[in-house]
């Protein structure tokens, strides 16, 4: 599933420099993203009611019933933890844990996905689509 949400970032981004792009669902399915811009200033419990409503809206359309979706930001550069990795991640914890759910989120870039929690990663460097 994984490698599916770095394939279709890779065709769909063409950027060299893009804005974080926060996904919640089924990578190769259904999704809903949220796009912050460049003047929007999120803090925490911001970015935990967005993921808190996007987790909500996507368990309600749940390929099955009480699945619980993943949760990957895409952003451009580097396949290293970075500051705005953590703010997702300490807002989707919270979320999380005012839902009763364990939730996962990795950041995806163009060359693979790494868990910001415990360091697991992928990495590609031609990655081909199945």
């Amino acid at each position: 599933m994984l490698r599916r949400a770095v394939a279709d970032h890779a065709a769909r981004e063409r950027r060299r420099l893009h804005p974080p792009l926060l996904h919640v669902g089924w990578p190769g399915g259904r999704e809903d993203v949220f796009a912050v811009g460049p003047d929007d200033e999120l803090d925490h419990a911001l970015r935990a009611d967005v993921v808190a409503a996007l987790v909500h809206i996507a368990r309600r359309h749940a390929p099955v019933s009480g699945a619980v979706p993943m949760l990957w930001l895409t952003r451009s550069g580097p396949l290293e933890v970075g500051d705005v990795d953590l703010a997702w991640l300490a807002s989707a914890r919270a979320a999380a844990a005012e839902a009763g759910v364990d939730l996962t989120l990795v950041v995806v870039t163009r060359k693979g996905w790494f868990d910001p929690r415990t360091g697991v990663r992928r990495e590609w460097k031609r990655l081909r689509d199945r």
